[in-house]
């Protein structure tokens, strides 16, 4: 399998999920700006995406790829297809159950997340009511992440790599055509979270039938519990939940803290999230998409050589593209900010309170992307215990972080703890992987590094100077002359990056990489 090309195509198809993403928030921040409506949907909808993130595409593909990769390859496709089979019947009661109680439960539930609602009866109101319409979501999404597993086990990474735009695209389709209809539009937005979730899941059905591995659902969960391959899959996720969920349980936090300063805040806090998920999904989750599976048969053929290679690929193109985009982010924060979201209701306000998160988190970018490389290096091996110990630590360190940065910078130092904790989170993994002997850096890494850098601070350089040449804040008036200066920044800075980088040796062709 050529990674290379399989990169390409998995980030071109995360692109148009970023895309269309951008276009989603664009028209939720014309909509309904950065105010209460908007800071109660935001946490109503943090809570079934938390769980999704912990319970289904984070600790449970961690856990269940690798097992699923060794049933493919050592076991045969009958032993494969009943462990889908088992696994899926567990997954999908378990989660029922869950979303049921979740529904109930909504008021406590928010509570948990925002207790700075309790003092506002109209966000506590609004935020119970939309957690109720979107926590059966994490049953559709936990499906499509099993589906997701399987697809890319069989290495076929483009179906769920697209899915995601079906979510942009229903939030576009309620906010333009169902939200005027509505007498309190923002509910339009937890109806979208719904339909795109059935979507999503809709979309992969054909795929899984297509290889033959669409799963079976029975209707007595509790006697397929006695499956080996079930069992080692839930040993494996328990302590996989808790290691994704360090960077998890700091978002809870830090989406309480928000809840108490000042009203917009936990909105600010999502818009930037928005823009720094870009590049984070372009490369981070893109690479960590194709690298568990291959990881995962390098170990079953006990390839070490292949494994270490692997992770030296991914951890160059992290640096290659990763830290261009961490300095672009930082640099044209504004003229980003107000291109894409100073309409309508959001303010110039909301444009420099955006912009403070998106310079917070470009800090810890890298972090964010690198942990994503890293840990499927543990993941692979079925060592769940180790990025568990390490999240301990970094969960710890990210709350101490708040008790600093938060009286200083409010809502921005809770970005800035997230990226910082990040950063340390990637850089115990990459310790460990050293002295466990399982990486192994290739050789001409100085020069590399030396060869990066030179080309940043060009890039650095250029931004500031283009980007403080015009009030981005009175372009409003001239949109297309904005989005056109922003484009023509952008394409400036990536040619002058990567210009230098050729000037100093550096050839893209050097990245290509095949994998069996």
């Amino acid at each position: 399998m050529n990674l290379h090309k399989t990169l390409a195509t998995v980030s071109g198809m995360t692109m148009l999920s970023r895309i269309t993403g951008l276009v989603r928030e664009f028209l939720i921040a014309r909509t309904f700006g950065a105010s209460v409506y908007t800071d109660a949907f935001f946490v109503a909808f943090r809570i079934p995406n938390l769980l999704r993130r912990l319970f289904a595409e984070g600790a449970f593909s961690q856990a269940f790829v690798p097992i699923l990769a060794e049933y493919k390859n050592q076991r045969g496709p009958r032993a494969t297809r009943i462990l889908a089979d088992h696994v899926a019947t567990v997954m999908f009661w378990v989660l029922l159950a869950t979303s049921i109680v979740g529904v109930i439960a909504s008021p406590a539930i928010v509570m948990l997340m925002a207790s700075g609602f309790a003092s506002d009866p109209l966000a506590m109101s609004l935020s119970v009511s939309m957690t109720r319409i979107m926590f059966p979501y994490i049953l559709f999404m936990s499906l499509v992440a099993l589906a997701g597993g399987i697809l890319n086990t069989w290495r076929e990474f483009r179906v769920p790599a697209f899915t995601p735009v079906l979510l942009n695209l229903s939030f576009i389709f309620c906010t333009l055509l169902i939200a005027p209809r509505l007498s309190q539009p923002v509910f339009a937005l937890a109806i979208a979270v719904v339909i795109g979730g059935v979507l999503q899941l809709a979309l992969q059905l054909p795929a899984l039938r297509k290889i033959g591995m669409l799963p079976r659902i029975s209707l007595n969960p509790f006697e397929i519990l006695s499956d080996e391959g079930v069992r080692r899959v839930l040993k494996q996720m328990l302590p996989a939940t808790f290691a994704v969920s360090a960077a998890q349980i700091s978002l809870i936090i830090n989406t309480n803290i928000a809840s108490h300063l000042t009203d917009g805040s936990v909105s600010w806090l999502s818009y930037a999230d928005r823009l720094m998920e870009l590049p984070t999904g372009l490369l981070g989750v893109a690479l960590g998409t194709i690298l568990l599976p291959s990881l995962s048969q390098a170990n079953a053929s006990g390839d070490q050589r292949e494994y270490s290679s692997l992770l030296d690929w991914g951890l160059r193109l992290t640096f290659l593209l990763a830290m261009p985009a961490a300095i672009a982010l930082m640099v044209l924060s504004v003229p980003i900010t107000a291109t894409l979201f100073h309409y309508g209701r959001f303010d110039a306000l909301s444009v420099d309170m955006t912009a403070q998160a998106l310079i917070a988190y470009g800090v810890g970018l890298m972090g964010l992307i690198l942990v994503k490389i890293l840990a499927p290096g543990f993941y692979a091996k079925q060592d769940i215990s180790t990025p568990v110990k390490i999240g301990v630590g970094v969960l710890i360190a990210t709350q101490l972080m708040n008790l600093i940065f938060v009286p200083w910078i409010a809502h921005a130092g809770l970005a800035l703890s997230i990226g910082l904790g990040a950063t340390l989170n990637a850089f115990f993994l990459f310790v460990m992987l050293r002295k466990n002997k399982i990486y192994q850096p290739e050789s001409g890494w100085p020069l590399f590094v030396i060869q990066i850098f030179g080309a940043l601070f060009i890039l650095a350089g250029v931004g500031l100077w283009m980007g403080s040449q015009f009030d981005w804040i009175a372009l409003q008036s001239a949109p297309w002359t904005r989005i056109g200066l922003l484009f023509v920044i952008v394409l400036i800075c990536a040619l002058g990056y990567f210009a230098a980088l050729m000037a100093m040796g550096l050839r893209l062709t050097d990245f290509k990489r095949e994998s069996a």
